[in-house]
């Protein structure tokens, strides 16, 4: 897909955005879409996509929601952050110390998670542009959680914080 394509949706301005580096399973991007339309996040992917749009997977997980949610998709990394402006940039990685809970999300902040087979690079994650590398808790000698997972625990915490604006 060349270019940035949007759904037409817009939402308030308390809304967060969820990033997700070149995501290689339908599945976990069609529970995510489902996750943007329920909470009214931006949902952003940055090619290349392990996927594309007609995907059969994409489509059930996602359900009907596709309508009902922002989904911007970008040729690559440097194009999606230049929509953010000066937007804190958290990079979600086993390997941070930080854990999730001890950010204080704004307005407009960016939950970037990486590829579900390796994670976010090295580059992505040394990038000038991340705030903080930031980590979910898990038990020890596991090696990763669910993507979709993952962007809902944080996502969550972010909107909690934010008493759950705009939500009933």
């Amino acid at each position: 897909m060349a270019g940035a394509r949007t759904s037409c949706l817009t939402y308030a301005a308390w809304v967060f955005r969820v990033l997700f580096h070149q995501p290689a399973i339908a599945g976990n991007t069609g529970n995510t879409i489902r996750l943007a339309a329920g909470t009214g996040v931006e949902l952003h992917l940055v090619e290349p996509l392990g996927f594309d749009f007609s995907d059969a997977k994409l489509r059930r997980a996602g359900l009907d929601y596709h309508d009902l949610a922002v989904v911007t998709v970008h040729p690559d990394l440097e194009t999606a952050l230049n929509t953010f402006g000066e937007a804190n940039l958290y990079a979600f990685t086993t390997s941070a110390t930080v854990p999730y809970t001890e950010i204080a999300y704004q307005p407009g902040d960016v939950l970037m998670f990486g590829t579900e087979p390796t994670g976010l690079p090295e580059d992505v994650l040394t990038h000038p542009r991340v705030t903080t590398q930031v980590r979910l808790p898990m038990l020890d000698g596991r090696r990763s959680m669910n993507l979709a997972n993952c962007a809902a625990i944080a996502v969550y915490e972010a909107w909690r914080q934010h008493g759950f604006a705009g939500g009933v």
